[in-house]
């Protein structure tokens, strides 16, 4: 006979013990008003561990949406937690409407949990949400990182993501709700089989009876991340050897990244356009395949460029066209400007990419300390359409650009900015 679960509020606890030990005074929860996450509201209300605020982002796709976001704001409000609705108004119709979305949520809820100071942000994946990306990305042909279970911790933005819920399943969460005469709401579109999630949600009952449960297709997930663990380390290591961190540029050494495994050669790649991208995501390996095999590519935001000695990762010119950031604050997630000490600005200055046009008046090839693909991509302060600095082209160079360093997982020879 096998041992009865604990109750769900005291798994809940375990789970936040495991993931929070630090116990964080300000805590975001994501809540849509469907079963799970209305679940992890009630757990985390029952917890007690911290100060809790709601936040249920509304992408404006669905007339039902502002009602949904209602209804979450009055449960919490019942029980004297504040909450925030926030609205999604950036789709374009073009594109996959899915990750887009998803994109837009998690850059909604970035910004108001940075706003609120809040420590840590919560969110309801179940167990089934984990089987259910595993089927979706082995339908893709996705490698070790794809098929990898979803992190039960996450940090990202300077925000960490806990999800307390990965051994939790969607039944249960909502025999618990129903015990307790908590109400939630059933969005329509789970319904929808034109969305890949919906398939491989109705595929898990039909896999069931060969023993492809939701629970032994999150193990093998789990698995994976175990794997992939292993094979990260692998390219951690020959990162020490085989590639430079030059101004904002990753340059690996061509017969070196050659030598590599073919999976150690994609992880360090695909790490590398995520770093000059800003991006938490890898590119899809079909394309990063096309990219290695050509001796220039764009990708993920970024230009390859391959000769005989080395690749060079740098940022694509049409990623960061017409970005423009006030001179006191990040340019494209990772570029600071320092001007000269005590020297009197105008007002009025910002940061924006060199460009051909700012190229131009930087002749001097002596001061340039990236090639010229490169620098049109690079940050230069400017004053209007006047070109004030750009360090990295030789132009007053009494100014320096600092840009974020790499990802610890690099150990990588840094040089000057």
């Amino acid at each position: 006979m096998s041992t009865p679960k604990p109750d769900l509020t005291a798994r809940f606890a375990q789970a936040m013990e495991c993931l929070a030990p630090e116990r964080p005074s300000q805590l975001g929860l994501a809540v849509s008003g469907g079963g799970d996450s209305i679940a992890l509201m009630h757990l985390a209300r029952h917890w007690g561990g911290a100060e809790l605020h709601i936040a249920t982002v509304d992408h404006g796709l669905r007339p039902e949406a502002a009602e949904e976001a209602a209804f979450v704001a009055h449960t919490a409000g019942a029980f004297g937690l504040s909450h925030v609705t926030l609205k999604w108004e950036g789709w374009s119709g073009q594109g996959n409407l899915q990750d887009a979305a998803r994109q837009a949520r998690r850059s909604l809820l970035t910004q108001w949990a940075q706003q609120e100071g809040l420590q840590a942000v919560l969110l309801g994946h179940t167990q089934n949400d984990q089987a259910e990306t595993f089927l979706m990305r082995l339908a893709r042909g996705s490698g070790v990182d794809g098929l990898a279970a979803m992190a039960p911790v996450h940090d990202e933005s300077g925000i960490r993501w806990l999800r307390p819920l990965l051994q939790f399943t969607r039944d249960e969460l909502r025999d618990w709700l129903r015990a307790r005469n908590h109400s939630w709401v059933d969005d329509p579109s789970n319904d929808d089989t034109n969305f890949d999630r919906i398939k491989a949600r109705q595929a898990v009952q039909h896999l069931e009876p060969l023993g492809l449960s939701s629970e032994r297709l999150a193990q093998t997930a789990q698995r994976m991340a175990e794997a992939r663990a292993v094979l990260d380390a692998a390219a951690t290591d020959a990162a020490r050897h085989i590639c430079r961190f030059e101004h904002g540029d990753f340059v690996f050494d061509a017969a070196g990244l050659d030598a590599l495994a073919q999976e150690t050669r994609h992880r360090l790649v695909a790490r590398a356009l995520c770093e000059v991208a800003s991006k938490p995501y890898r590119p899809r390996l079909s394309a990063l395949r096309a990219a290695l095999s050509s001796a220039s590519a764009t990708l993920h935001g970024c230009l390859l460029t391959r000769t005989a000695k080395e690749l060079r990762i740098t940022r694509e010119q049409n990623a960061v066209k017409g970005h423009s950031a006030p001179l006191d604050s990040l340019w494209d997630g990772r570029w600071r400007a320092m001007p000269p000490a005590q020297t009197d600005l105008p007002p009025g200055l910002t940061i924006s990419a060199l460009g051909e046009a700012g190229l131009a008046q930087c002749p001097d090839r002596t001061g340039w300390r990236l090639p010229r693909r490169s620098l049109l991509s690079s940050p230069a302060v400017w004053l209007g359409s006047r070109l004030i600095a750009a360090p990295l082209a030789g132009f007053s160079p009494n100014w320096r650009f600092c840009v974020r360093e790499p990802d610890e997982s690099f150990v990588l020879t840094p040089y000057s900015h």
